[in-house]
């Protein structure tokens, strides 16, 4: 990344540090994943993309997570388990018996993976963000919340195991 968009990126933090990583990125005109790459590892830690299917294989046992994907500035959240899904034709599928979040997952496009630790609206968040090779955001996998809207302790738990395994590998 060249250091003028770094600047950039790193000053606009700092002035509007509540903005999500797609806020500021929409208003620099760079990626999500640009934006999360000026960030410190104590807010985004980063996956191998050969991880991918590893990683979506273990989501299903987490429980209750809220799907989000972005397309031209719509928002779609589904909130529920991450379905449980097999290799085929080209594809990671996702499969759900009766109805829930269904799909077809290109793993090729997948460049990019980013654990990322940040307060968003005020609080604390955990997501994994799935990013092409420009950088775009596929979709996005937040933990979970109680009725009460705090994070899931065992959510956060299995998170926190995850980067430390990353942190071991790398």
């Amino acid at each position: 990344m060249k250091n003028e968009i770094l600047t950039r990126i790193q000053t606009a933090i700092s002035e509007s540090p509540q903005s999500s990583p797609a806020q500021l990125a929409k208003s620099l005109n760079v990626s999500e994943a640009c934006v999360l790459m000026a960030l410190g590892s104590e807010q985004v830690n980063w996956m191998d993309k050969a991880l991918a299917q590893e990683l979506l294989e273990e989501l299903p046992d987490w429980g209750a997570l809220t799907t989000i994907v972005q397309l031209a500035g719509n928002v779609f959240e589904f909130k529920g388990a991450f379905p449980k899904g097999k290799p085929g034709h080209g594809y990671y599928n996702l499969y759900t018996k009766g109805e829930g979040l269904h799909g077809h997952l290109l793993l090729e496009s997948y460049q990019h993976i980013a654990l990322v630790s940040r307060p968003l609206r005020g609080r604390m968040s955990h997501c994994i963000c799935f990013f092409d090779a420009e950088g775009n955001t596929i979709f996005k996998v937040y933990l979970g919340r109680n009725k009460q809207g705090e994070l899931l302790t065992n959510q956060v738990e299995r998170f926190e195991l995850l980067k430390q395994r990353l942190a071991e590998t790398a």
